[in-house]
């Protein structure tokens, strides 16, 4: 199959596999680690997981870097497609506190709008008091 008839799903695939998940650091990132997605996990009720079992936090996505000579490549899209598809694979809800994210990534990926914590569930707390 030629690169110009690859499907949406596995250009989001590899997408993600150029991002790097560092969990001790809260970021997803390019291998460079100039461009990252920073995260925080916060307490989320077992009632408001994705899938109705329990889940261990929310992913509140805090930033989003992209440094100058680097923008315009699609690296910001690419650093959420990974975090949202890690958060869906996990049960976890998102907080989208980035500007980008709420503002631009959002509008343009609506089907990752179900993994939005909603302000009318229960209200959840900090895991990590840092970043």
């Amino acid at each position: 199959m030629a690169n110009d008839e690859r499907s949406a799903g596995e250009e989001r695939g590899a997408a993600e596999d150029s991002i790097v998940w560092r969990e001790e650091a809260g970021k997803f990132e390019t291998p460079d680690g100039e461009a990252f997605l920073q995260y925080r996990l916060v307490v989320q009720p077992r009632a408001s997981s994705v899938r109705g079992g329990a889940s261990p936090a929310a992913m509140d996505m805090v930033h989003t870097y992209v440094p100058g000579s680097k923008r315009g490549q699609g690296l910001a899209a690419r650093l959420c497609d990974a975090a949202f598809a890690h958060a869906q694979r996990h049960g976890m809800r998102v907080i989208p506190t980035c500007s980008y994210i709420s503002d631009t990534y959002l509008p343009r990926n609506p089907a990752w709008n179900e993994l939005v914590y909603k302000a009318d569930e229960p209200k959840h707390s900090s895991t990590s008091s840092s970043m």
